[in-house]
């Protein structure tokens, strides 16, 4: 039953928008849920479903369904952005991902009303849905042992300084098991276990296949090892081998 609910959930919400005429949101999905809505998109596909989770860099994205050119208007999808910075840096603690999640749950706040958290040292990007940012901004005082303030964030998003590492590595054709493998330091056999225990998304789709052939701009995240992408191709070495540029997310 489990495994039916979001794809009735979406169905429910794409009838309601057309027979209502109106736009109609989910809260943010996690990648697998993306994945899962990639499954059935085309059924959907007659009331514009639209996602976006923030920014370009996001996993966690809303759907949006509605036909602007049927409704003659537009609706942007209800995410906002929040800085969350310490009151005093010289009196704050290094915080991650886990510190300022955990202050966010702590409120009592469903994990899926949030979406990506961006960490720079111990400060924090963060999106969620446009409705519960006011009282994030009231409620969400301290993280950690750091107190903290909440703003809106209306700069231009980008990555903080040192969130990616570029790489080269070496392989032997664009499989994308023989680029997990060299990636993250693992043998085949563990890099096509991946596969087959469900933890590797190309683009927000799941792929189960561990020959997919990976394409430069390939967007790879890898469940319990994290994200890169495929920057490009540096040349062939004097064996046969494809040296591959690699954008890998700290």
């Amino acid at each position: 039953m489990a495994d039916e609910f979001l794809p009735n959930r979406l169905k429910e919400l794409v009838e309601r928008s057309f027979n209502g005429n109106r736009y109609t949101y989910t809260n943010f999905l996690t990648e697998a849920e993306v994945s899962e809505f990639f499954k059935i998109k085309k059924d959907l596909d007659y009331a514009k479903p639209m996602l976006f989770g923030g920014n370009d860099y996001c996993e966690r994205k809303l759907i949006r369904f509605g036909d602007p050119e049927a409704f003659g208007y537009e609706e942007s999808l209800p995410i906002a952005a929040l800085k969350i910075s310490p009151l005093m840096d010289k009196f704050s603690d290094d915080l991650t991902h886990r510190d300022f999640l955990g202050a966010l749950m702590n409120l009592g706040i469903e994990r899926e009303m949030l979406g990506d958290i961006f960490v720079d040292s111990n400060k924090a990007i963060l999106y969620c849905v446009e409705s519960m940012a006011e009282y994030i901004t009231e409620n969400l005082t301290r993280v950690k042992h750091t107190s903290v303030m909440v703003k809106p964030y209306e700069e231009e998003f980008s990555l903080p300084e040192g969130a990616t590492e570029e790489i080269r590595v070496q392989v032997s054709s664009e499989r994308l098991d023989a680029i997990i493998a060299r990636v993250y330091k693992l043998s085949r056999d563990a890099s096509c276990r991946l596969f087959t225990e469900q933890k590797v998304f190309v683009n927000s789709r799941q792929v189960m296949a561990a020959d997919f052939k990976a394409k430069v701009d390939d967007r790879v995240s890898v469940r319990g090892f994290g994200r890169f992408e495929i920057a490009g191709e540096a040349g062939v070495s004097k064996k046969g081998k494809i040296n591959l540029c690699v954008r890998v997310y700290r």
